[in-house]
């Protein structure tokens, strides 16, 4: 009885923590998943007057940074990520619409969805939800997606990456009836194509002419700061 009265007085009150101890918090929080916190977290350091750039990348990028690091080193697995992820989608819906009014740099932006034939959809939300952890602008088309949905996507969205995922070795050869329609159209070398999914490897992501097979979220993360720094550089060069 008596240790758990210690307990409870013991119990965080994130207002009363400094900055310098409430971002480590919650890195803490959100590598539990705990949404409501990290909510509260996001929240304090606003009124402590954090611009939400700075709130998006020390606070919520940083912490999925080391989410993304322990699921690469088997530390942690999917449903840990996704409640993860969730925690940060909920910090982040707080600071979407402070960014915009700001004008804050974006990292870049991604078109992704699950090919025509399939309906596996794990593995890419939990791409999409790492890469805006990693300050990237996604749009979800979603699964079972027919070639038209890709190319109109790239179209009014104009981003800097598509991503295709499958899991089904029968769906995987539609990722290069996409690509030869980017080609077709004349708008391959506009995009980085980046795929992923359990069936595929990296012989196959380079005989359909992706930019680059994805093993995990972790690497598709890496890959795609990679490849769009390089991207920018070439622009400005």
């Amino acid at each position: 009885m008596v240790t758990n009265m210690s307990d409870e007085d013991e119990e965080i009150i994130l207002s009363e923590l400094p900055d310098e101890d409430l971002v480590p918090q919650m890195h803490d929080d959100l590598y539990d998943g705990l949404k409501d916190e990290v909510v509260e977290g996001v929240n304090i350091l606003l009124e402590r007057g954090w611009t939400p750039y700075r709130i998006l990348t020390e606070a919520l990028v940083g912490g999925m940074k080391i989410v993304g690091e322990d699921f690469r080193d088997g530390i942690l697995f999917v449903p840990e990520v996704l409640l993860a992820a969730n925690s940060m989608k909920a910090g982040m819906s707080i600071l979407k619409p402070l960014l915009v009014e700001t004008g804050a740099p974006r990292v870049g932006k991604m078109v992704i969805g699950t090919v025509k034939g399939d309906i596996h959809d794990i593995g890419k939300n939990l791409v999409s939800m790492m890469m805006e952890g990693a300050g990237f602008e996604v749009v979800d088309l979603g699964i079972n997606n027919p070639v038209e949905n890709y190319l109109e996507a790239l179209d009014t969205e104009q981003p800097d990456i598509l991503g295709m995922s499958a899991l089904l070795t029968t769906t995987m050869p539609y990722m290069k009836v996409v690509i030869d329609a980017m080609v077709e159209k004349g708008v391959r070398d506009d995009y980085i194509v980046l795929v992923g999914g359990a069936p595929l490897n990296e012989e196959f992501g380079r005989a359909i002419g992706a930019d680059a097979y994805c093993r995990d979220a972790a690497v598709a993360v890496e890959t795609a700061k990679t490849l769009v720094g390089r991207k920018h550089n070439q622009m400005h060069a």
